[in-house]
């Protein structure tokens, strides 16, 4: 059961965005989700609670008191997203648990620096276990010396860069209704989903 993590210590880079879409995506391939939501703000919550009956089911994996537990039997897919400032025992608590972390990153002077430990404490993390680290470049044009700058950052420290997210009003009506890129018409979002097939790859491996 492979649990994805979506992480970064900064507020505001859009992990929520990427875990609810992620929950999508598994949902869309008929796996049997659950989406935890370790953040206080609980976004991924309240998206959940706005999802359609007649979407394609993604389940509460409960999170009590700060404490992270294993999910009932019968999931398949687990995704997980988490508060900023993630550290100390609840960050090791959900790393034990992580195949594989995404990390939403904006390519900025500031939004690397502010990411910067938390890359390395990864990097460390990753030394000692099967674990996967992944970067998402948000809101970004790959085209730009600002995407040039963020994969250069990204690769002196070893780890991949999966994909660039564009800026776009598509995320922010979706998750209005509960849904995402996976649950409408392809040629709707047909942009959005190019971009997230180096991203689909990877977590399907």
């Amino acid at each position: 059961m492979p649990v994805v993590v979506v992480a970064n210590p900064k507020g505001g880079v859009g992990k929520s965005t990427i875990a609810t879409q992620i929950a999508g995506y598994f949902a869309s391939k008929g796996h049997a989700v659950m989406l935890g939501d370790a953040d206080r703000q609980q976004s991924s919550r309240l998206w959940l609670g706005l999802r359609p009956a007649n979407a394609r089911r993604v389940s509460t994996w409960e999170l009590k008191d700060d404490l992270i537990v294993k999910p009932p039997k019968g999931t398949t897919h687990v995704v997980l997203d988490t508060p900023a400032g993630l550290t100390g025992k609840l960050f090791k608590e959900i790393m034990q648990l992580a195949d594989k972390v995404v990390v939403p990153l904006q390519p900025s002077i500031f939004d690397i620096f502010a990411t910067r430990s938390f890359l390395d404490e990864l990097a460390e993390h990753r030394k000692a276990t099967r674990m996967q680290v992944g970067i998402v470049g948000m809101r970004v044009d790959p085209r730009t010396i600002a995407a040039d700058k963020l994969h250069d950052f990204v690769d002196s420290l070893g780890l991949p860069v999966l994909g660039y997210l564009r800026h776009t009003q598509n995320y922010i009506h979706l998750a209005a209704r509960g849904l995402t890129l996976f649950d409408v018409a392809p040629g709707r979002v047909e942009r959005d989903l190019e971009q997230w097939e180096g991203i689909c790859r990877w977590l399907d491996r």
